[in-house]
């Protein structure tokens, strides 16, 4: 069954008002959007566009409303409206997110920010973590599903690090590294606490280096976001216990967290990514848009 009535809160993509609609129209869904100023625009053209579409359908166009007053107090009125509006979704950065989890009076699906670790075994393939590594932090920086962190076994430090700062560094990634792994790069800033949990969205990576596979999984369940992890391994005890021990949505072994995505995963376009536990968690297609009624037929039964 359809919530009834969807709110989304989100920031600079214009592409979520279609997303957006097209979801939660195909799942029997209302939806009432609040985007950005940078986007209003092209915010009302896209919904303007939609709304003649359903009526002439045949539809009810309010199926599809767009606030246009992109202030924050309307935001934070919006937020309180849980006698009309049945789950509200915010999309966007940490500021974003966290303002309407904290103020809500509406149910809300945390779509997380996105500290994505990759930690490198001792018993990894060095090749292919170079790859995945390169991958997983340069195919696209700016998106939640990008490495952030990276954590290495400290027996490979030594010949994995001079290799990983040279391959990222010809595509202008800067390191924040502790003490360890600075011994070895000297070239590599210093990283602070802060860096260890930051989403960078952009050219820096922090590196830690672990004595072992309990370190890095009480490291990463310490400053990740819960969104998406990697261990890069050929040993099968240490991914088994990597995979029940990381607290996140995704967690994958010997691969990118960038498959961390609905189509990806073969859901079709996605509402976001949930980093919660409660109802959805991890990308939330239209399946993720629905709840549940149960429908019984009777005849004359009674409860003894």
């Amino acid at each position: 069954m359809p919530f009834g009535v969807i709110g989304i809160i989100y920031e600079s993509r214009p592409n979520v008002t279609a997303d957006a609609f097209g979801l939660c129209f195909k799942t029997g869904n209302a939806v009432i959007l609040r985007g950005g100023s940078d986007a209003i625009h092209s915010n009302e053209r896209i919904s303007e566009v939609l709304r003649q579409g359903v009526k002439e359908c045949g539809l009810p166009e309010n199926s599809i409303q767009l606030i246009t007053d992109t202030s924050r107090e309307v935001v934070t009125e919006f937020m309180k409206l849980n006698r009309f509006v049945d789950l509200l979704i915010p999309r966007g950065g940490a500021g974003l997110i966290q303002n309407v989890i904290e103020n809500s009076l509406i149910p809300v699906i945390e779509t997380g920010t996105g500290n994505c670790h990759i930690f490198v075994d001792e018993s990894a393939d060095q090749d292919k973590a170079l790859d995945i590594i390169d991958n997983a932090k340069t195919q696209r920086m700016g998106v939640c599903n990008a490495c952030e962190s990276l954590v290495v076994h400290e027996k490979i430090a030594a010949e994995f690090l001079p290799k990983i700062y040279e391959r990222l560094s010809a595509k202008n990634i800067t390191f924040r590294a502790d003490g360890e792994a600075r011994a070895v790069v000297p070239s590599m800033e210093e990283a602070t606490e802060e860096d260890f949990g930051k989403e960078y969205l952009g050219s820096l990576i922090s590196v830690k280096t672990v004595a072992n596979v309990d370190e890095a999984i009480e490291h990463i369940n310490r400053y990740h976001t819960k969104h998406s992890d990697a261990i890069l391994t050929n040993n099968e005890a240490n991914a088994e216990a990597f995979l029940k021990r990381i607290d996140s949505a995704c967690v994958y072994v010997n691969a990118s967290t960038r498959f961390t995505d609905g189509e990806e995963f073969g859901f079709g376009a996605e509402i976001g990514i949930s980093t919660q536990k409660l109802h959805a968690r991890g990308p939330m297609g239209l399946r993720e848009l629905t709840s549940y009624k149960y429908l019984i037929r009777g005849n004359g039964q009674v409860r003894g």
